[in-house]
């Protein structure tokens, strides 16, 4: 191809598949596309607005507009220079990704933001599947659990949020290694993405080292916004790490989320498969379905090669036996499972051969399908 019939047209083109690493849009659809003009000389030049001054991607960006335009033939060299949107091209954004915050606000508000903008995965039509990981006490790795499947489930080749719902003792940043902050356009939130899955927080809002001190109405509304606010661009999974017990926080998710299914996370020692129950037990009261059991700690392997079940035995099994429904997944205890989370390195990422890595890759196998329960849990639980 000459210099002749390198046309801007032609440019455009190639950069119609780059997509903006944050919206997972192409930057031509999104209007980031600028001045492009063809030298004699084979030269390139083009100016790539960016959505908020500092992206923190712009580097990426860069990389992935060079590398559809010098390849193609005639181009000597790519001259890209970068601007930034104003507010008004930043709402066009927002409102072509996220809707229009007001266009629902004569509806009901019963699964609405305040300003009427609809839960998206509220709806019947959501491809989304929204999955609470719940426990009924705190210790058994809840958090973890969430990370780690929502790595597996990503490295399936599946779209995935996480929410972080344990909002006085959040860790999934942490755990997942997205601590950067999410990026605001027009009021939109965009959340940090690591190992393929994106996640929000109130870590990326509250002070270091500052308690989250908050009555029921502030939490009701945090987790509203979470599932409002935040651009999710339908993914297949949202997973939402639940706090321990069950009170403000599973009552509103319940109504945000009416088409939620729960998975139970309890370790093998019989008093924690009792408090883990009452997870179950209100899971039948707000009419969500379990649909599994993942037992956590279920053993530790030694430089023998010999298993020890330290939490002692059988809590996972015994607990989904009286559930009626599957045990999916038994995780063992390891040193690297730990580091992991601390490091932000979740063992299913870095290590899937692993023991516990190959238990994460399975639990998302079974997730990934179709789960039916083996019987109805709200005759299993007993409940009227």
């Amino acid at each position: 191809m000459s210099t002749d019939t390198l046309t801007p047209e032609r440019i455009i083109e190639a950069l119609r598949p780059v997509e903006d690493p944050e919206l997972h849009r192409s930057i031509v659809d999104l209007g980031m596309v600028r001045d492009v003009v063809v030298g004699a000389d084979g030269t390139v030049s083009l100016t790539v607005v960016l959505t908020v001054q500092g992206c923190p991607l712009r580097n990426e960006i860069q990389s992935r507009v060079n590398g559809a335009v010098r390849p193609l033939p005639g181009v000597r060299d790519v001259a890209l220079s970068f601007g930034v949107m104003t507010d008004a091209e930043r709402a066009k954004v927002r409102e072509l990704l996220h809707g229009d915050p007001g266009a629902t606000a004569g509806s009901a508000p019963a699964h609405g933001h305040a300003q009427g903008r609809a839960i998206p995965f509220a709806s019947p039509d959501s491809r989304t599947r929204p999955i609470l990981v719940s426990s009924g006490k705190g210790g058994v790795g809840k958090s973890s659990v969430t990370t780690n499947l929502a790595v597996a489930l990503a490295a399936r080749g599946h779209s995935v949020g996480v929410v972080d719902a344990d909002i006085y003792g959040y860790s999934i940043p942490r755990m997942l290694g997205a601590e950067r902050q999410p990026v605001v356009i027009d009021q939109m939130l965009l959340p940090p993405e690591a190992w393929g899955v994106r996640c929000i927080s109130i870590g990326y809002f509250a002070p270091e080292g500052e308690a989250i001190v908050w009555r029921g109405p502030m939490l009701h509304k945090a987790l509203e916004q979470f599932l409002t606010d935040v651009y999710w661009d339908e993914p297949d999974f949202l997973l939402v790490d639940m706090p321990p017990g069950t009170g403000d926080i599973a009552l509103s998710l319940s109504q945000y989320l009416p088409r939620a299914e729960v998975l139970v996370v309890t370790t093998p020692q019989p008093a924690a498969q009792k408090v883990a129950r009452l997870s179950a037990a209100m899971a039948a009261k707000v009419k969500l379905p379990v649909r599994g059991v993942i037992e956590n700690m279920s053993w530790f392997t030694g430089d023998d090669g010999k298993r020890y079940e330290l939490f002692g035995s059988g809590g996972g099994r015994q607990l989904a036996d009286e559930l009626g429904v599957p045990l999916l997944a038994q995780i063992p205890l390891t040193v690297a499972l730990r580091e992991g989370g601390d490091d932000g390195r979740p063992i299913a990422a870095v290590a899937p051969d692993s023991e516990p890595g190959r238990a994460f890759t399975e639990l998302a196998r079974s997730v990934a399908e179709d789960m039916k329960p083996r019987k109805k849990f709200l005759s299993a639980l007993r409940v009227g």
